[in-house]
Order: structure tokens, then C-alpha cells, then sequence
């Protein structure tokens, strides 16, 4: 029997707001209740939302520290400095670096770039990255992504009269290091109006505060926002406030006019619709990320970077491989870490999975977490070997708090960080056990029944006579999705089957389904629900959870749902 999930219904929000803003702007009231959940209630904020404008950025000069990380700059750039460019190896941190880089070197001559090493330098500054400055003669390093707690790192630099910028997005630690300037958002003592930049939207908006002070046409700041949009997305930070407008006209410049490297992307990723938030997500992102899994992140920001087709084409065509072995790792990991959890009774029984193998690729163990959750929902950790050490990701199920919980077991560890939803960790091997056993208590005292169960978030039921073309355009309007602003999951009752469902790939439900007292018939598929087929075949009707997307096929559109979840009546 497929797992039961817990299905929970937005709250009716208040009817005489939801009235107004569908005659307000001439909507459903289906459309205008999920507006109105989201903090929409007008025509003007209406507008604001589906009508982005990029005069409703923020000042960048309202971010501490950004005057002097300008004068720096500009400094750095009079006085032909040798400047260093660094950011992490992943999504935010490729594409943050591909974006400072771009632009940068239309200024200055004496430029280069870093990123450490997944596996030999770990993340974030590393002494290794700050010799290599050195030895290139570097004396201003521009960090993105990264640098906020690397106070070690910071004064090392300042030994050898290398000086830091830190673009960071992440919490501070208690100390700040001695850097030049700190951009962050999140710093207590700064009052920028939006907390919640990916590591390149800092990045961003120190370059438009460049523009602004050089009196730069500010277009050759928002040329890059492209590179910010896949940040936005890899990164799943919040898509509202000025992330969204970021967003909104980063996937403009996507759709209308590429640079070579994301162009060779796309094609690489066989897509040729209108991109989404979704699309970044799913195709881009984990092949930008697969050059830092299997081999090094050089190789995105060379293709992020790339002036010539002909080169992006070749790059890309290099990191799509990389992303099949990635995806063919992913899938052998996952299969023995699932059979690791159904051959041991006590794991079977657990409230928490740990597993450690000295085989399994580093690069994947996160995706491996996540894949390990979706059949065994509870919070997870996977490790594998690295340099004599065990080193691993951990992954948590909603509302509860991963990293407390790992803290709560320091003493069997060597280092960890991370957040409540995700976190990493390294300590020796032979005190897994001992790991294992504190963190399954850990999580067994504290973990509710109701955080074991998985959940879908529905925005409204609806009645599928509803979903029409227009429903639809207005909808996908509401994109760019991601935190804060979901893609709206609908829910439909009283649904009876059309004709037999089928399999697909052995694991996959695709079916036609109507309402019993309706007319609209649609198709729907579910990936992975392929255990429902003999279920809906016998039954006589049944409600779905989903979103409804278009689907192109041989140059024909249609509706389409996804599904989300099956309750059989």
C-alpha cells in the first residue's frame, strides 16, 4: 500500500477581500482566494505581483558596508590591482563568480577567479584559495557565497596584505571577520529592506552599486540577472519581495535573449518552451551542480562565461555527461541505501536513518538523503569516506530541526553546520556507532507523530470543469514560483477514471480522469505512483492532489495534471 500522506487545506481567507480583488481584476474567485492567502488584496499589489518592476529594487547603498566595498573596488581597479574572484562550488557559487568575473573583466585586465575543491578543500574560503591569490600577485579578494564566518581565513589574508570583500547571504557568527567590507543582508547592523538574497543577488547588488557610483547605465547590471535567476531557483530562497523581480526579469533575459553558455544548457536539456523557475530547478541547476560533484565547478563558470557558441556547446555537452554519471551514482546509491534500510529491522522500526558506506560518491549523498526520505519519512543522514574521515549530509522532514539535533551530538563529532532543514557533518568513523545511537534518541524525544507523516499543502479544491485556458493563463502568470510563493496544488473530488491506466517505465501512473457530474476530461500523470493503478481501477471514485501544467506534445498544448497525492473513497 502506498504511504498515506496528510493533506492539509489552506485557510478560507476572508470572502469580502476575495470578492473584491476578483472584481477588481476580473479573476475567479478560486484565482483571487489564493491572491488573497498570499497577500494580495488590491488591484495595485495585484499589479506589483504579476507586473514586476525592476524601479521596486532596493537601494543597494542601503546594505552595510556597500560604500566602502565600492570605493575598494574602484581603487582596486584605478590603481591596476590584481583582484581575485571566489565563490563556492555550488549553484549560487558558480554562477556568482561566472557573474562577477563577466563583469569585471570589462574593467579590469589583472583578474581571475577560484573556486576550492569539493573534496580537497571542503567549503568555503580555504587557505589553499587564498596561496593561490598570493601567488598570483592578488591583493583584493572579492568572496561571493561565502566568507562569512572565515575570520581564520580573513586574517591569514591580512597577513599577506590581501584584502577581503565578503558577499555572504548566510547567518553571521558571533565575530565578524576583519574584512574591508562585509555585505550581508543578514547582519544584525545592517538595515538593507530584503533579507533573503541568494549568494549572486548580493553579488548583484554590489554591482549595481558600482554602476550607480561610476555612472554606469545600469542595464550592464541587469544583463546578469540570468545568472541571479538560477541562483534564486538552485538555491530555493524565498521567491518574493525583490527576489521575485530578480527572478521575474533574469528568466525574460533566458527565454529572449540567452548568453552561450545557458544556451548550450538548454539545449543540452532538450528543453525548447518557455523556461520556468521549475525548468532551473530541475534541468539546469543539478547540471551546473553536477560539474562540482563529479569533477570541479570550474567547468560551469568556463560555460557560464563562454563568449563563443561554439565553445558553450562543447562545455555543455562535457557537463551533461557529468550529470548522467551524477544521476547514475544518484540512482545506485539510492537503491542500496533503500535495501540497507529494508534488510535491518532495527531501521525499519527507527524514527531516524543513518547510513554509512566507505563507497559511496560524496557528491551525491545529499540527493541520496533526500531520494531515502520520499520512501522513509524521517529525519536522514548519509555518509560516506573522505580523507580517512566520515563525512556526510543530513536532511530533515517539515518542522523539525535538523541542526539541533545534530548539535545535540556534538561530542561524536569533528565539524558540522547547516540549518534546520539540512546539514553537513564530519567525524571519525569508528564513532558512528555511537553517533548513531545519540541521534536516534535525540530525535525519538523530540520528533512528533504528526512531523513523521508527509504532508501536501492544498490551496483549494476545485472542480475540474474549471481548469480552462484561461484559468490556466492567469495561473502561469503567478510564476516565478519557489518558497514563499508555491506553485498552487488543487485538489478534486468525486473523480471517476476514463479507460485503463498505464505504466510508464515501470513506475509511473499516467490516466484520464472527469468529475462523476461533470465534462472536462483530463489527463494526468503521477511520477512514481505507479503502485495506484490496480487501486483507482477498482474503485469507484477518488480525489487527486495537484498542480496543472502544459503539456507539449508532437506541437499539440494541453492541460495536464501532476499529481501530488491519491485518496481512493
Amino acid at each position: 500500500m502506498p504511504k498515506e500522506k496528510k493533506w492539509i487545506l489552506a485557510e478560507e481567507p476572508n470572502s469580502k477581500k476575495v470578492d473584491e480583488l476578483s472584481q477588481a481584476i476580473n479573476i475567479n474567485s478560486v484565482l483571487s482566494k489564493i491572491l488573497v492567502g498570499r497577500g494580495i488584496n488590491n488591484y495595485d499589489e495585484a499589479k506589483s505581483f504579476f507586473r514586476p518592476s525592476i524601479e521596486d529594487c532596493h537601494d543597494p547603498f542601503l546594505m552595510k558596508d556597500m560604500p566602502q566595498a565600492v570605493d575598494r573596488l574602484i581603487n582596486a581597479i584605478e590603481n591596476k590591482e590584481f583582484i581575485l574572484v571566489y565563490g563556492d562550488y555550488d549553484v549560487d557559487g558558480s554562477t556568482s563568480v561566472a557573474m562577477m568575473y563577466s563583469f569585471l573583466k570589462n574593467y579590469c585586465s589583472n583578474l581571475f577567479y577560484y573556486i576550492p575543491d569539493r573534496y580537497l578543500e571542503g567549503y568555503g574560503i580555504s587557505m589553499q584559495g587564498i596561496d593561490y591569490a598570493n601567488e598570483h600577485n592578488c591583493s583584493l579578494i572579492i568572496s561571493l557565497d561565502c566568507g562569512i564566518k572565515a575570520e581564520d581565513q580573513v586574517d591569514y589574508a591580512n597577513s599577506l596584505d590581501i584584502d577581503f570583500i565578503i558577499c555572504d547571504h548566510h547567518n553571521p557568527g558571533e565575530k565578524l571577520p576583519k574584512a574591508v567590507a562585509i555585505l550581508d543582508p543578514k547582519r544584525k547592523d545592517c538595515d538593507y529592506p530584503f533579507k533573503e538574497l541568494s549568494g549572486c543577488g548580493v553579488g548583484f547588488k554590489f554591482i549595481q552599486a558600482f554602476c550607480i557610483q561610476k555612472e554606469i547605465p545600469e542595464h550592464h547590471a541587469f544583463e546578469l540577472l540570468d545568472l541571479v535567476a538560477i541562483s534564486i531557483a538552485a538555491d530555493i530562497v524565498a521567491v518574493t519581495g525583490e527576489n521575485r523581480t530578480l527572478a521575474f526579469y533574469g528568466l525574460e533575459k533566458i527565454n529572449f535573449n540567452p548568453r552561450p553558455g545557458i544556451k548550450a544548457l538548454l539545449q543540452a536539456s532538450g528543453l525548447k518552451d518557455k523556461i520556468t523557475i521549475s525548468n532551473l530547478v530541475f534541468q539546469l541547476g543539478p547540471r551546473i551542480n553536477a560539474a562540482g560533484r563529479i569533477d570541479h565547478a570550474h567547468l560551469a563558470v568556463k560555460l557560464l562565461t563562454a563568449v563563443h557558441e561554439d565553445e558553450a556547446t562543447i562545455i555543455a555537452e562535457n557537463i551533461s555527461n557529468k550529470n548522467n554519471t551524477r544521476k547514475d551514482f544518484d540512482q545506485n546509491i539510492t537503491t542500496q541505501a533503500l535495501s540497507a534500510i529494508e534488510e535491518n529491522e532495527k531501521l525499519l522500526t527507527a524514527n531516524s536513518t543513518v547510513l554509512y558506506n566507505k563507497n559511496w560518491h560524496k557528491g551525491v549523498i545529499g540527493i541520496v538523503a533526500s531520494r531515502c526520505i520520499e520512501q522513509y519519512y524521517r529525519p536522514t543522514i548519509i555518509l560516506t569516506e573522505s580523507n580517512g574521515k566520515a563525512t556526510g549530509s543530513a536532511r530533515s522532514v517539515e518542522g523539525f530541526d535538523l541542526y539541533s539535533a545534530i548539535e545535540s551530538c556534538k561530542e561524536h563529532l569533528d565539524q558540522f553546520g547547516g540549518h534546520m532543514h539540512a546539514a553537513g557533518l564530519t567525524l571519525s568513523i569508528d564513532k558512528i556507532p555511537d553517533f548513531s545511537a545519540a541521534f536516534e534518541q535525540i530525535v525519538k524525544t523530540n520528533i512528533t507523530e504528526d512531523q513523521l507523516i508527509p504532508k501536501v499543502k492544498i490551496d483549494s479544491y476545485i472542480s475540474l470543469d474549471q481548469i480552462t485556458d484561461k484559468f490556466y493563463a492567469i495561473l502561469s502568470q503567478m510564476d516565478p514560483f519557489g518558497p514563499g510563493n508555491m506553485q498552487p496544488v488543487f485538489a478534486a473530488k468525486d473523480l471517476t477514471i476514463i479507460g485503463e491506466p498505464l505504466i510508464l517505465k515501470e513506475k509511473h501512473l499516467k490516466l484520464s480522469v472527469k468529475d462523476k457530474a461533470g465534462t472536462q476530461k483530463l489527463s494526468a500523470i503521477g511520477f512514481g505512483m505507479a503502485e495506484y493503478k490496480d487501486l483507482l481501477t477498482n474503485s469507484n471514485t477518488f480525489e487527486l492532489a495537484f498542480t496543472i501544467q502544459e503539456n507539449h506534445f508532437n506541437g499539440v498544448k494541453s492541460l495536464q495534471l501532476y499529481l501530488k497525492d491519491i485518496r481512493i473513497d
